[in-house]
């Protein structure tokens, strides 16, 4: 199933690049594909290839988690298709908790159940540091020096990275002259882990055994693998910054025989994304002229009509300057068009000249649909546009795709029936006490409760959008998509169920705006696959009359933000505006103080969502255009 990317605008021209020039600024070489799937079918390639290639015993190692899942995927393909035996290969894994959890809570199920169970690899040649029980330290010392000596001078290791550059438990600080040992998970690594223990901390391993990084920079070839937005900051860290103990990772550039295989969107930092003119020749397109523009007015601190020929010099743009100068051109044209992304008109403004308007006029009033993949995220991510749609007269509906109930407290839902009990609508509390009493750690929630949780974020998410004078019961939609209903934090399969669910809300609304969730680097996935959804079920809505008039936008949340060369509609907003969509956010009482999955960042959702707005006024300000309390910014898709 192909994972969605923003299509190319521009960028390195790559074709006939030497490696050298490519991999300038990269200690270690990182090889860019536009996908997982892809980039893991050119590694399982490489290794068939020298598997294949090796007379006797083949050691590789293995690193756990989810990362390397569409590389099992690829290797099982290949196997059932007659391309490679396992026969003589060994495999090692590179962490287990210590004492090793139940099997369904093992660091290496999905080493298991993904790969080893659909291969002729041998049982006892699969290999993993587990103790199923706590030892005398002896024991456990000897157990951790026999189990580093045979992992020790692998052919290849396979190894992702977490967030922070950990590498199989090593965390930051941890030494590169380390071995195999026993370790200490600290809190942070376990509230990072304990989304695979029902988001329960206190039932997450506080110990584990992983292999040192001494032990992995042994192995005679070492190949990265990372995924997804949310590696884009470390992977720039570990390919181009120098080595430092805060990002243990990066001491596997002293590795002579390492590759980094990652997608596009966590390449998405590295140099030559970030600043390809500094590389190599590039495709100008003029997005792309934007992008360069943006950039340099960062590098120099000027806004877009104050650079000179010489700032362009001076910082690797001469060949736009060659194919489209002079530079006053170029500044004036990159201006012109920032000026035109800023609309406060998002349906756009009726009986108005929309030459150089982002949203075309007519037809007015339009029909929109927000899809939301949570119960709040259109208020987060888009509140104060949500506000100009409705306000402006166009009939908006908002669509959450995803009922959210896991992230509604116990406490939150005992509190709710204690005031109904309390206004007299029946006395349910203890009944409901009992209830959560019965919960079993690692297990789905029981149904009963999860059916209060989402009811309570139905209501939220209904109080919200009343305060923009929305109508709840015609325009508030809530689609309870199956792949979510799964009672955990680990979600199902999206499957054409799901799909049919927003073909017949597109059907029945029939839209000429579509807002999407294009932050895919949501902690627990749930946005890519809401998102990817929607374009599927749009694919199959594609030969439709009123497809012709339909417009796909796609806004950012709590997480992070369209860089501005990517922009393609700015929203200004009031300061009575933002206080509106802060008071909306409020509405989600249940995510509010006590959020269940905050990520890294602490702060409430609407601090952040302030944050990011102000942040992109006071960018646009930079560049010299009008200064705004806050912008939230959109990107078309078509």
């Amino acid at each position: 199933m192909k994972k969605f990317s923003l299509p190319k605008d521009g960028g390195l021209i790559e074709a006939g690049l030497p490696n050298g020039i490519k991999h300038t600024y990269e200690r270690i070489p990182a090889h860019i594909y536009e996908d997982e799937t892809a980039a893991s079918e050119r590694l399982a390639e490489k290794l068939v290839e020298e598997i294949n290639a090796k007379n006797g015993v083949f050691r590789l190692g293995l690193t756990t988690g989810s990362s390397p899942v569409a590389l099992y995927k690829s290797l099982v393909r290949r196997h059932k298709a007659g391309e490679v035996s396992f026969e003589n290969v060994h495999i090692y894994s590179i962490d287990e908790y210590y004492p090793a959890p139940a099997d369904s809570h093992s660091r290496n199920r999905r080493l298991y159940e993904d790969l080893v169970a659909h291969i002729d690899v041998k049982p006892e040649n699969v290999h993993v540091p587990k103790l199923d029980k706590v030892m005398d330290s002896d024991a456990v010392s000897e157990f951790c020096a026999e189990y580093d000596r045979m992992a020790s001078d692998l052919d290849i290791l396979i190894m992702g990275t977490g967030e922070k550059g950990q590498i199989g438990f090593n965390e930051a600080g941890a030494s590169d002259k380390g071995r195999t040992r026993t370790v200490l998970l600290p809190y942070a690594s376990r509230k990072r882990q304990a989304r695979n223990f029902a988001g329960n901390v206190e039932e997450t391993p506080d110990k584990a055994i992983a292999m040192g990084i001494s032990t992995m920079l042994s192995a005679k070839k070492i190949h990265l693998i990372a995924w997804g937005e949310d590696k884009a900051d470390v992977v720039k860290k570990i390919v181009e910054d120098d080595m430092n103990p805060s990002c243990p990772a990066s001491y596997l550039q002293k590795h002579e025989r390492i590759s980094f295989y990652v997608d596009e969107n966590a390449a998405a930092l590295l140099t030559r994304n970030v600043a390809p003119w500094l590389v190599g020749p590039c495709e100008w397109t003029p997005k792309f002229i934007r992008k360069a523009v943006v950039w340099l007015c960062e590098q120099v601190g000027k806004p877009i009509l104050k650079l000179t020929q010489g700032d362009y010099l001076a910082n690797g743009l001469g060949e736009l300057l060659e194919l489209y100068g002079p530079y006053d051109k170029i500044n004036i044209k990159v201006f012109n068009d920032f000026q035109h992304t800023i609309s406060g008109w998002p349906g756009g403004k009726p009986n108005a000249d929309d030459s150089t308007r982002p949203v075309p006029s007519s037809p007015f009033p339009k029909k929109v649909v927000i899809f939301s993949p949570h119960p709040d995220d259109d208020v987060i991510s888009m509140g104060g546009t949500f506000i100009r749609l409705a306000e402006q007269g166009h009939d908006v509906h908002v669509a959450y795709q995803t009922s959210g109930n896991v992230a509604v407290h116990d406490d939150v839902v005992l509190q709710h029936m204690d005031a109904a009990r309390e206004l007299g609508f029946g006395d349910r509390f203890d009944e409901v006490k009992e209830i959560i009493a019965s919960k079993k750690p690692g297990q789905p929630e029981p149904r009963a409760l999860l059916e209060l949780k989402g009811a309570i974020r139905r209501a939220e998410a209904k109080s919200a959008v009343r305060s923009f004078g929305l109508n709840d019961e015609t325009n508030c939609h809530f689609l309870n998509l199956p792949f979510y209903e799964t009672g955990g934090i680990k979600k199902g399969q999206r499957t054409q169920a799901d799909i049919d669910i927003i073909k017949d809300l597109l059907q029945k609304v029939q839209p000429h705006q579509i807002y999407l969730a294009g932050d895919l680097a949501d902690p627990h996935g749930t946005h890519r696959v809401c998102t990817e959804a929607v374009l599927e079920a749009l694919r199959q809505l594609q030969e439709e009359a009123w497809m012709e008039e339909c417009h796909v936008w796609l806004y950012r949340g709590a997480w992070m933000e369209w860089e501005l060369g990517k922009v393609d509609m700015a929203v200004p907003l009031s300061p009575d505006e933002v206080i509106k969509k802060r008071h909306a956010i409020y509405r989600h009482l249940s995510q509010k103080d006590i959020v269940p999955f905050p990520g890294e960042d602490p702060r409430e959702f609407w601090q952040r969502a302030e944050e990011r707005t102000q942040n992109t006024a006071r960018l646009y300000d930079n560049l010299g255009m009008a200064e705004y309390q806050a912008i939230e910014v959109f990107v078309k898709l078509f």
